[in-house]
């Protein structure tokens, strides 16, 4: 008989909300042959048709847009003013117009997203870059998570909270409202694929943040993002976090990188240790080199290691399926862990009717090439209510915290919306074989 989960299950839970929206590019998809047009693109003759409105009918074409996105967005005039500016000479011919077609393009060329209408999942936790007037004991914590909304698109949304020494859990109500961050190309990648940095100093707070996809690597979603407070040899901290990028016809792992949230960098990694899903980041060098577990077969946990962040080889097989709970797969649920024994890992494992349960083990601290000890029982395993939803019998994390000695484990539940638990670092560490 299975014995009893070592972990708490705490009452917090975190839901997709339809009502969180935001302003997005929109592209009309272009004519097909034998439909073609070979002198001016869809996206031209829509801009024609728009120019041709008379002045009486462009203003409240305009008002009547202006006032129905000013109900969940600031500042919309100028979002749509920048997103003309983005197409204008790109996507449109270039052109000096006035103002009013000029945002009445910029909306045509726009859309509102439900960015996590269908699902709120895979989440990761860190301490808050801002500590500021927090009491002793506790700790401000921000948490990424998966939103999925129209289209099966995922997303990278924020929440933001308290975390107290007693370890009760407070999340801040999230902002009404979403920004449309300003984009920039960035070197980074390959010649031909650059990096791009979005501009988030409009958000107010960082759930109002949403990170959706931009590039062509990207189109049909930014998922599972590992976070992690990195702390380099200087003692300066950075936020690092790789994710899987899905181009619909194919994976490949980026790097976000902020050390504010205001400003984030999305680059793309390189390497044969780069093809697959679940890397996840050491949140500092070891050995002066920077590490990396990752899941190179589908099935095993392996460690990577590198002297550029950018780039990585393969590595070597660290952790492998063992129990029966995780006789299909086994991954990592986030970046290792610091303690004073190691580095704790939590740990995903597929087993029978493809049921994940959650597991964790412990790395050697000065050579995590060496496994010390490991959890022969889930921590936490799907029970009855955990089956309905988007994917059956599906517990997911991308990053836990560990605080007074009590680990904070955030996980999706069948892929549709986030939920906690807790237990203590001691009860763990002995439960491990």
């Amino acid at each position: 008989m299975a014995r009893a989960e070592l972990a708490k299950r705490l009452p917090s839970s975190l839901r997709p909300d339809p009502s969180s929206v935001v302003i997005r590019p929109f592209i009309p998809a272009d004519d097909q042959p034998p439909f073609v047009c070979p002198t001016r693109s869809r996206a031209q003759r829509i801009a024609e048709r728009i120019l041709g409105l008379d002045a009486v009918a462009a203003k409240e074409e305009l008002a009547a847009f202006t006032a129905k996105l000013s109900k969940h967005h600031r500042d919309v005039s100028e979002v749509l003013s920048r997103r003309f500016h983005e197409i204008n000479g790109l996507v449109i011919d270039p052109g000096s117009i006035d103002a009013d077609r000029a945002l009445l393009i910029g909306a045509y060329f726009s859309e509102e997203y439900a960015f996590e209408a269908a699902a709120l999942f895979n989440p990761s936790i860190v301490p808050h870059p801002d500590q500021t007037g927090v009491a002793d004991g506790d700790v401000r914590i921000l948490l990424s998570l998966r939103g999925v909304g129209e289209g099966n698109i995922s997303s990278v949304t924020f929440r933001t909270g308290l975390l107290a020494k007693d370890g009760t859990l407070a999340f801040d109500p999230p902002s009404g409202q979403a920004i449309s961050p300003r984009i920039k190309l960035i070197p980074g990648g390959e010649a031909d694929d650059p990096g791009v940095r979005l501009f988030c100093e409009d958000a107010r707070d960082p759930s109002e943040i949403v990170i959706f996809p931009v590039t062509p690597a990207q189109r049909h979603g930014i998922e599972d993002l590992r976070l992690v407070r990195f702390v380099d040899d200087d003692g300066n901290a950075t936020y690092l976090g790789t994710y899987t990028a899905f181009s619909g016809a194919g994976i490949r792992q980026e790097l976000l990188r902020t050390t504010d949230f205001r400003t984030i960098d999305l680059t793309a990694l390189r390497g044969p240790g780069t093809d697959n899903k679940g890397m996840a980041l050491f949140p500092r060098k070891i050995d002066g080199r920077y590490a990396m577990l990752g899941r190179q077969d589908h099935e095993n946990i392996w460690l990577q290691r590198s002297d550029d962040l950018y780039n990585w080889d393969a590595g070597v097989k660290i952790v492998a399926p063992c129990f029966s709970w995780e006789i299909v797969q086994i991954g990592n649920c986030g970046s290792p862990i610091e303690l004073d024994e190691g580095w704790l890992v939590i740990t995903h494992g597929v087993g029978a009717v493809r049921n994940y349960c959650l597991g964790a083990c412990l790395l050697d601290k000065q050579d995590p090439s060496k496994l010390l000890a490991r959890l022969s029982e889930p921590l936490i395993r799907p029970d009855p209510g955990d089956h309905d939803g988007y994917v059956p019998n599906v517990l997911y994390s991308c990053g836990a915290i560990v605080h007074q000695r009590m680990l904070l484990l955030p996980y999706a539940i069948a892929d549709s919306f986030t939920t906690f638990a807790s237990v203590s670092i001691d009860a763990l560490l002995a439960a491990m074989e």
